[in-house]
C-alpha cells in the first residue's frame, strides 16, 4: 500500500476529523472562559475588594526580589 492510500484509510475512520473538532471546540471554550473571567467575574470582584483594577497587576518570575521570590508588579 502506498502512503496516500494508508492515510486516506486512516482519515476516513474519523480519528482525524474527531481530533480537529475537539481542537476547535477546545479553543472556542477557552475564549469563552477567558472572556467570562475578564469581563464578568473580575470587575465586580475588584469593586468588592476596594476598586482594584486587576489589569494593572501581574506576576513576574524573572524579576525576582532580593529574597528570590516572585514579585507582584503594578
Amino acid at each position: 500500500m502506498s502512503l496516500g492510500t494508508e492515510f486516506k484509510e486512516f482519515a476516513m475512520k474519523g480519528n482525524v476529523i474527531d481530533l480537529a473538532v475537539g481542537v476547535v471546540i477546545g479553543a472556542a471554550f477557552g475564549k469563552i472562559v477567558s472572556s467570562l473571567v475578564a469581563d464578568v467575574i473580575m470587575p465586580p470582584l475588584g469593586m468588592a475588594i476596594g476598586g482594584v483594577d486587576f489589569k494593572e497587576y501581574g506576576i513576574s518570575l524573572a524579576a525576582a526580589g532580593a529574597d528570590g521570590k516572585p514579585v507582584i508588579l503594578k
